[in-house]
């Protein structure tokens, strides 16, 4: 009788667990090794910036799964290692204790890392990734008056937000114009800086960065921002070492097709980590975001399983800012011409955002509008023209709009 398959899944993350529950779903029986360089359970990281960060979630709610859970999946969890090599020759991943471990298909859930700030000063920054970066920050705001945030994205905004929540005043450092221009341009990335203003952060728009002080931040005019601790965002890097040097295909991510699978027919790839070709917007796309990892192990698990399968669901994120809460779905390609249609009140902040190329819609949200998710979805899908006017009309139902082709 030939042996049973081992499956190893590298990385202790949302899209590791995800994948571990998929394969289980999906009747394999062989072996499942997670290995997780963390000394934590996997978890989800959307709570870190948001609910875990201000304290409104309890810690446990953060994992994917508790420890029996791993136990009665006959899954073999190893957290606190890391898979450091990578034989592809051989079927074997190395760990960082000197243990090899042969594998029949490996999945690479090795996710991303903080992009570092270089200036000078820099090795006293902190960052939020993890659950222990996350458990540091908290203790910071609990205990700072004055929090200096670098990058006003999705991580900054939120950081300042909970820093405000905690009561210490704040500050945002940002060298683009507006907040999340590239996410979401300038005329809504205005309603963000509105927001966070009017929350009383000090905020800091086309300022670079020179230095981080012993007392604060110096920018590039001179000017000194007085703070006891600084936090940056500015982005984060997939952790793509092991599949290069393997010789894997790595292109702003572990390159895959539709199905997560790399250019090693054995080895597949999913969430943070993953470059994975998109069949309905036809490109690559390396998304960072929640929704990624919690979809792609489904798709990767049953392509692991010689099943057809491919990921098709359209990029979504969302974020949640004092009273502000909100939805994106879509993908709008850098530097691609596009036109933006609001439907509702931006200085109220309640609106939805439309995002167009040709007439038809590539991108939607909704802000503080929680009714309307399914029928932007279908916008967004239809790929048909749509009449701008109506649109942007509140009394003209969305689900009208759907391949009225103009």
């Amino acid at each position: 009788m030939p042996a049973p398959a081992t499956f190893v899944i590298a990385g202790g993350g949302l899209a590791a667990a995800k994948a571990a529950e998929a394969l289980r779903k999906e009747g394999f029986e062989g072996e499942i090794v997670l290995v997780g360089r963390e000394p934590h359970l996997p978890y989800e990281r959307p709570p870190l910036s948001k609910g875990y960060l201000q304290g409104a979630d309890e810690r446990q709610k953060i994992f994917v799964h508790d420890a029996g859970w791993y136990r009665d999946h006959a899954v073999d969890l190893r957290t606190g290692v890391a898979v450091t090599g990578l034989d592809r020759a051989a079927h074997q991943v190395t760990l960082s204790d000197g243990e090899r471990l042969r594998y029949d298909k490996l999945l690479l859930a090795t996710g991303a890392s903080p992009r570092r700030l270089t200036v000078p000063g820099h090795d006293r920054v902190l960052y939020l990734r993890t659950v222990d970066d996350c458990e540091r920050l908290r203790a910071t705001l609990s205990a700072a008056g004055r929090i200096a945030v670098v990058g006003a994205g999705w991580i900054g905004l939120e950081t300042a937000a909970a820093a405000r929540a905690a009561g210490a005043e704040v500050a945002v450092v940002e060298q683009e114009r507006q907040p999340l221009l590239g996410a979401l341009g300038p005329e809504v990335g205005a309603v963000f800086a509105g927001l966070h203003r009017e929350h009383g952060v000090d905020l800091r728009l086309g300022a670079r960065l020179a230095e981080v002080t012993e007392t604060g931040l110096r920018l590039a005019d001179g000017t000194h921002l007085e703070a006891d601790a600084v936090v940056a965002g500015i982005g984060a890097v997939p952790d793509t070492e092991l599949a290069a040097a393997a010789g894997l295909a790595v292109d702003n991510g572990v390159t895959t097709t539709a199905d997560l699978r790399t250019s090693d027919p054995d080895i597949f790839a999913a969430g943070d980590v993953a470059s994975a070709y998109h069949p309905r917007l036809g490109t690559h796309l390396r998304v960072e975001h929640w929704a990624n990892a919690l979809n792609q192990p489904a798709v990767a698990a049953r392509a692991m399983l010689g099943r057809p399968a491919a990921y098709d669901e359209l990029p979504y994120f969302y974020t949640d800012q004092y009273d502000l809460g909100m939805e994106y779905l879509g993908h709008v390609p850098p530097g691609l011409a596009h036109d933006v249609v609001i439907r509702g009140d931006l200085d109220a902040r309640v609106f939805l955002a439309f995002w167009l190329r040709d007439d038809t819609v590539i991108a939607a949200m909704n802000v503080n509008v929680w009714d309307q998710g399914e029928q932007l979805k279908a916008l967004v899908l239809a790929g048909s023209p749509v009449d701008r006017t109506a649109l942007a009309d509140p009394a003209i139902a969305l689900d009208r709009l759907v391949g009225s082709g103009g």
